[in-house]
């Protein structure tokens, strides 16, 4: 019976992988919309009734393609820290810590952003689309956390 349970486990512990691998690639080509300008890639990416939660309010889907009109919203992004949380068995969370700089920042301003994003996936015609998002400002490096 313990072969099974390691069997078992074996076998959540890939698929948890698998997962995590899939949501990661979903959530890259978000990022890289965003880096590109790309209206089109972006909208493929996000669910008809998508909810995005930001520090400056709630966001559609036309909202977030939108704000590409003027171009791209990004020059550089990275993920870390990624972890995946199965709610279903066609939806996941996504939670990572993502780092990010704007386009046309000049030489002396911060170079760089930090937040934590959380997003929810849902499998669609062998695929992820994002139903999902919110992002929280990561504190700067030796901030006290506020909670406990």
């Amino acid at each position: 019976m313990r072969t099974t349970i390691n069997t078992d486990m074996q076998s959540e512990t890939t698929r948890t992988k698998t997962l995590l691998r899939e949501l990661l690639a979903a959530e890259t080509a978000v990022w890289t919309a965003l880096q590109q300008g790309d209206i089109a890639a972006d909208r493929a990416a996000l669910h008809p009734q998508f909810l995005g939660v930001y520090p400056s309010g709630f966001a559609g889907r036309d909202d977030h393609t939108e704000q590409l009109e003027q171009g791209p919203t990004v020059a550089e992004f990275s993920i870390a820290d990624a972890r995946v949380l199965p709610l279903g068995p066609e939806t996941a969370l996504l939670a990572y810590r993502g780092t990010y700089t704007r386009p046309g920042q000049t030489e002396g301003e911060v170079k760089g952003a930090a937040m934590y994003v959380s997003s929810i996936w849902q499998r669609q015609d062998g695929g992820w689309i994002n139903i999902f998002s919110q992002d929280t400002e990561a504190l700067p490096k030796g901030a006290t956390n506020p909670l406990p």
